[in-house]
């Protein structure tokens, strides 16, 4: 099997070395550019890029601007990186079409664990909108969830969070990124919605809701 080609994009030699060292080492294959423009040239050149990952501070064009350009003819998965944890930013990449979002600095083991399960969201998915983890199994095109062969009744936003919850398997995550990703930001409400709507999706899946584990004062995380 071939493998999946990621374009890392950062001014900084020393930062795309250490990204590419750690996603070589889990069986991907990394081409580099060291600015926007280079960037564009590469993607467009390539024409099988799966995931880009993308700096946001650059000379001559910046990562906004690269993420504007692609999304106008891609919607490749693309991951940006930012020396600024600052929310108006993250909220201007999600609205820009951005996948995911992480401050520097950041563990390159969680930058890997990211990018696996965004590809695996991206492409797990068989011509039938299917997901499948541990005999659970997911429609997404016909909104419907079978467990043990057996189908389960969910509300809408149940079978959002556990799509949600199935799409990044064995990463911790937050209520407020689960309350961002599953609600978007145009719910201003108590993050403690999260622990209802995990609470009922549970006593739906039987004993499948064990799958979902409780990561005390943090949020949750789907294991099989």
């Amino acid at each position: 099997m071939d493998k999946l080609k990621i374009l890392v994009v950062d001014d900084e030699s020393r930062m795309r070395k250490l990204v590419k060292d750690f996603l070589t080492k889990n069986n991907y294959e990394v081409v580099e550019a060291e600015d926007g423009g280079q960037a564009l040239d590469l993607f467009f050149e390539s024409k099988d890029i799966s995931l880009i990952i993308l700096d946001v501070m650059m000379p001559k064009m910046d990562g906004w601007q690269v993420c504007r350009e692609i999304r106008e003819y891609s919607k490749v998965p693309i991951i940006m990186l930012t020396a600024k944890a600052d929310e108006r930013d993250e909220l201007q990449g999600f609205q820009l079409g951005v996948d995911e979002y992480i401050s520097k600095p950041f563990s390159p083991k969680i930058l890997v664990a990211r990018v696996e399960a965004i590809l695996r969201r991206t492409n797990q998915t068989t011509q039938e909108g299917l997901m499948e983890a541990g005999g659970i199994v997911i429609n997404k095109d016909a909104h419907m969830v079978m467990i043990d062969n057996k189908p389960i009744d969910l509300s809408y936003k149940e079978f959002e969070l556990l799509t949600y919850f199935v799409e990044n398997q064995g990463i911790a995550l937050s209520r407020e990124k689960i309350l961002n990703n599953v609600w978007n930001y145009d719910y201003f409400g108590d993050a403690r919605t999260i622990d209802t709507h995990v609470k009922k999706l549970r006593s739906k899946m039987g004993e499948k809701g064990d799958l979902i584990k409780t990561i005390w004062g943090m949020g949750y995380k789907f294991e099989c």
